[in-house]
Parts: structure tokens; C-alpha cells; sequence
């Protein structure tokens, strides 16, 4: 799934293209793109006719345009990618996508945007803001290391108290949201830490640096366009990401470390995969039954 950075770079292409505009026309074909809407899409479609789009918006991997009536914020569009969705910012001419699923068409005329999924896990909700402009259904995701109100320390201090894995508790996206797998892998690689050491072994500067090198490599990837492995990751004019080339652990089984030359091990970690340098990053020491 997109990590914060491919999510990024999404909200900046709605932020040039989309932002200032008002919506004269938006339909959604199929109940599973409006299913989080639950009264449906054709009231989700109703109820942001002639409404501004005045911001573009993410959190972590979450992403919304808040809409207004002018100058006052009135809600805020969730926008799920899942694992396959694309916004696109398109002609209104331009033949229509296979798998087209959302349409906005704007008072300015060209362009439209359009929301395309393959796999149809992404979709649309509409949710009230909260006082910091935040929609209410994601309150509970934490801020992301991108964030004015990021509180390094405080989530230090959190991972620190937990005896879980110092890599699920980086993917938690109620600690800090936006990482995700391949960034955390990249992340720990970084550090020289093995995702399954217990958070509370480990010191608060050394998790301090796994979290800076989790903000780094992100801010890398961004530069970069983030991380595309196939054409399903793009931004708003369709074109892929290429920090996957720049990647030292992830993905990378069987190639040499970049830092020591020890082939990439992968391992099963929660129903995914993890990439690690067996030298660089020794897998913790587990007690032996008397």
C-alpha cells in the first residue's frame, strides 16, 4: 500500500491542480467506492456539489480535500487509496479508465480529476472536521513525523514503555502514522537494528535514531517521487515514483549490503515480509528454555 511519501506526493499534485477550485459535478459508479459513505453515492455526490476545494490535506498515509462554502471549511473528503487507487488530474476529452470509479468536474472547466482503482479498496468518505481541521473519522491516527505537532520525545517515551517489536511499533499508526513496510525496513537497515528487538531494550537514542532515519528516508523517497514497483503508484499526472532504486533493504534478498557486503536476509514479520543485513542487524538474543 502507499506510505506517506506516494500519499504526498498525491496531496501536492491536488494541491496545485485541485485547491481553489468548486466542484459543479461529481459522480461515483459502484457502491464500493462510496462504501464508507454509508448513505450511499449518490448523497455523497449531492452534497459536495458547489462546494470549494481550499485545501488538500494528509496525515500519515491519509489523505482529504477540505471543502468550503467560500472562506468557512464545511467537511473534509476523505480520499482512500488502498492499495490500487489513483487520483488523476485528466482532460475532460481523455478517454475514460478501465477501472474509473470517481469523477469531479470543476466550474473552471478543464481539468477533471478521476479516481481509478483496480482492485477496488480505495474509496471516498465525508466527515465533519475537527478544531484542528483534522476529520473526525481519523482522529485516532497520530501525527506523522512531517507534522508541526509531532512530539518526537513523547513517542520515544511511548515506544520505549512496550515490550513489542521496535518495527510494529514504528507501523502502528497510532504512534506515528505514515510508515509503512518498506520505510520501516529501510529505516531499521539505517539504524542497524533488527525489527524484532523489544522496544524496551533498546535505548531512547537509539529509538530517536530509528525514528529520524524513518523521516529521512521518507523525505528521500519524496524527492524522488516515492516508491513505485508497478504502475498502480503514481501521482497526479500518472507518472511513477523511482526510490525503489535507491533502496538498501527492502526488496533486496540475496543482494549484497551496501555497508558490509552480507547478503539481505527476508524473514516473515505479521503476515508480511522484512528485509534486514543478518550482520548488520543480528537478530535478538531469545532466552533458552531450562
Amino acid at each position: 500500500m502507499p506510505e506517506l511519501p506516494e500519499v504526498e506526493v498525491v496531496r501536492r499534485g491536488l494541491a496545485d491542480h485541485v485547491v481553489g477550485r468548486r466542484i459543479v459535478a461529481a459522480s461515483f459508479t459502484g457502491v464500493r467506492v462510496a462504501r464508507r459513505h454509508v448513505p450511499g453515492p449518490v448523497d455523497l455526490a449531492e452534497r459536495i456539489v458547489g462546494l470549494k476545494v481550499s485545501q488538500a490535506r494528509r496525515r500519515g498515509k491519509y489523505l482529504w480535500l477540505v471543502l468550503s462554502h467560500d472562506r468557512e471549511p464545511v467537511h473534509g473528503l476523505i480520499a482512500h487509496l488502498g492499495m490500487s487507487g489513483q487520483l488523476l488530474v485528466e482532460a475532460a476529452d481523455a478517454p475514460d479508465e478501465k477501472h474509473l470509479h470517481a469523477r469531479f468536474t470543476f466550474a473552471d472547466g478543464d481539468p477533471e480529476l478521476r479516481f481509478v482503482d483496480q482492485r477496488t479498496f480505495g474509496g471516498f468518505a465525508l466527515d465533519d472536521l475537527a478544531d484542528d481541521g483534522v476529520p473526525h473519522q481519523i482522529r485516532h491516527i497520530a501525527p506523522d513525523p512531517f507534522e508541526p505537532v509531532y512530539d518526537q520525545a513523547a513517542v520515544v517515551r511511548r515506544i520505549k514503555a512496550s515490550d513489542s517489536a521496535i518495527k510494529r511499533m514504528i507501523l502502528h499508526q497510532g504512534v506515528v502514522s505514515g510508515i509503512g513496510n518498506i520505510y520501516a525496513d529501510e529505516a531499521l537497515w539505517r539504524a542497524q537494528v533488527h525489527g524484532e528487538r523489544p522496544s524496551s531494550s533498546l535505548t531512547k537514542p537509539v529509538i530517536a535514531r530509528v525514528l529520524d532515519h524513518a523521516r529521512e528516508v521518507m523525505a528521500a523517497a519524496l524527492i524522488q517521487g516515492g516508491t513505485s514497483f508497478d504502475a498502480l503508484y503514481v501521482n497526479v499526472n500518472g507518472a511513477s515514483g523511482y526510490f525503489d532504486r535507491s533502496l538498501h533493504a527492502y526488496g533486496q534478498e540475496g543482494e549484497p549490503c551496501a555497508r558490509c557486503g552480507t547478503p539481505i536476509r527476508r524473514e516473515h514479520f505479521m503476515n508480511r515480509s522484512s528485509f534486514s543485513c543478518p550482520t548488520c542487524q543480528p537478530r535478538p538474543r531469545t532466552r533458552r528454555s531450562a
